[in-house]
């Protein structure tokens, strides 16, 4: 079957991608998919490490008390 990324392959790609979004979006679309990457891996790497044990660590963000007016629709 062959090698699925040859050289060719992606210089067509490259061609392709260019006919589709144009020079100045191509840009945008490669930074919004290495932030995606990203975070895709920061996400993995917090799912593998165990949690950690120290507690005092941990801070929790404190809570507002309810209010006492309700809002009004508008």
């Amino acid at each position: 079957m062959g090698d699925l990324l040859q050289p060719w392959h992606l210089i067509v790609l490259a061609v392709v991608a260019f006919l589709l979004f144009g020079a100045k979006r191509l840009p945008e679309l490669g930074k919004g998919l290495g932030e995606g990457l990203k975070g895709f891996k920061e996400g993995l790497k917090g799912m593998t490490e165990p949690p950690a044990s120290n507690t005092t660590t941990q801070q929790s963000a404190p809570t507002a008390p309810p209010s006492s007016t309700p809002a009004e629709p508008k």
